[in-house]
């Protein structure tokens, strides 16, 4: 298997690839995220991570180049990176003992110009949360730079008894559908 482009510096995304065996190399996508321009979450993912990965293949042309973008919501919010300690909190409070919804969306450029996607979605149940739990969960920082404020792989994995769907899209990239992308472009 030659070596992909990974659109993302998202330590998360290249351990997930690293664990399937991918080679890639990472060019970070300048694309401009859309917010709420389509027509709900699972369009909104795609339509990011499309742009992404598009960003990068015409800097990389003749190149297989992966783009991805998690997008975690709730009776019809998104929510994306918290901006500071406070938005952080919020979304905690907001998750703490119910369920929301994670979508990856992933687009998938092949050398020959086509562009492959695909969204998964996954839900994830909290459990009842205090806010001294959520205070010392936002103390380690950990929550500061991942979509939903929180990290399924790291210390938040205590406040949630289960999910329904796939593990690795919470983390930032479902690998099976990935795997499935790289296939159709004639990548794996």
């Amino acid at each position: 298997m030659e070596t992909i482009i990974l659109a993302s510096a998202s330590p998360r995304r290249q351990e997930l690839l690293q664990q399937i065996g991918v080679p890639y190399e990472v060019v970070k996508s300048d694309a401009e995220e859309v917010l709420d321009a389509v027509e709900g979450p699972r369009a909104l993912a795609v339509e990011n991570a499309r742009r992404k990965a598009l960003a990068v293949a015409d800097r990389y042309p003749g190149r297989v180049v992966l783009g991805a973008d998690t997008v975690v919501f709730q009776d019809g919010a998104v929510y994306g990176k918290p901006k500071d300690e406070d938005d952080a909190r919020k979304m905690l409070r907001s998750f703490a003992g119910r369920r929301h919804d994670v979508v990856t969306g992933v687009a998938v450029v092949a050398k020959g110009g086509a562009c492959y996607t695909d969204a998964t979605e996954t839900k994830v149940y909290f459990a009842d949360l205090t806010d001294d739990e959520i205070a010392a969960y936002i103390a380690t920082g950990e929550p500061m730079d991942k979509a939903g404020a929180y990290a399924v792989q790291g210390r938040a994995a205590a406040f949630i008894p289960r999910i329904e769907g796939s593990f690795s899209n919470v983390v930032g990239l479902p690998l099976a559908e990935v795997a499935s992308l790289l296939r159709e472009a004639g990548a794996m």
